[in-house]
């Protein structure tokens, strides 16, 4: 045993018959008992000093009168102390074990390796091809269609699918650059 052990008793800090019986951590409070019965709470955050009478326990502190100290050493021979039991007569059980404290580090580390993947290994996106001299650059709207662009720049249906071979009608997309032949441009397919 150690040097100072007997200082860790309540023995000789508290009046004759009086035990220490719980300690709400609400409150941050220790309960005492004394030989009949009466219920006394200590001061707010210490664990020493004046003690008053209170009519009644806290849930958290049991109202038998066992003489069990809630903050000795187990009872049992190899230290191990099980779960509290909570009010419906269950065990509270980790689950998961440590592996669920590490979660959000190998989240971190797989988005940062997705991120460098697609960084390293994906192809960037390449500036679209500048249009003919015979044509106007025009970026889609909302709404756009191919026909009404033809039909406002004057052109045709045919000029408009020979310039952008890639460009699919049925498909645009705001934000997509394509070229608008001139009305009195020339264009047409080379076969």
């Amino acid at each position: 045993m150690g040097r100072w052990t007997q200082y860790d008793e309540d023995d000789y800090r508290l009046p004759e018959g009086v035990k220490r019986i719980g300690y709400d951590t609400d409150t941050g409070c220790y309960y005492f008992r004394d030989r009949e019965g009466l219920v006394y709470k200590g001061p707010e955050g210490s664990q020493f000093g004046e003690l008053t009478q209170v009519a009644d326990l806290p849930v958290t502190v049991s109202a038998e009168g066992d003489d069990d100290d809630v903050e000795a050493a187990s009872a049992r021979a190899d230290g191990y102390e099980p779960l509290s039991i909570d009010e419906h007569g269950s065990r509270h059980v980790l689950r998961g074990g440590a592996y669920r404290t590490l979660f959000p580090f190998f989240l971190i580390v797989a988005v940062t390796l997705l991120l460098i993947w697609r960084l390293a290994f994906s192809p960037t996106i390449a500036a679209p091809a500048p249009c003919p001299s015979t044509t106007i650059s025009y970026i889609i709207q909302p709404g756009d269609t191919c026909w009404d662009l033809t039909r406002r720049y004057n052109s045709t249906l045919d000029k408009f699918q020979i310039v952008n071979p890639k460009v699919v009608c049925s498909d645009l997309h705001p934000g997509e650059r394509v070229c608008i032949p001139d009305e009195g441009s020339s264009i047409s397919r080379v076969f």
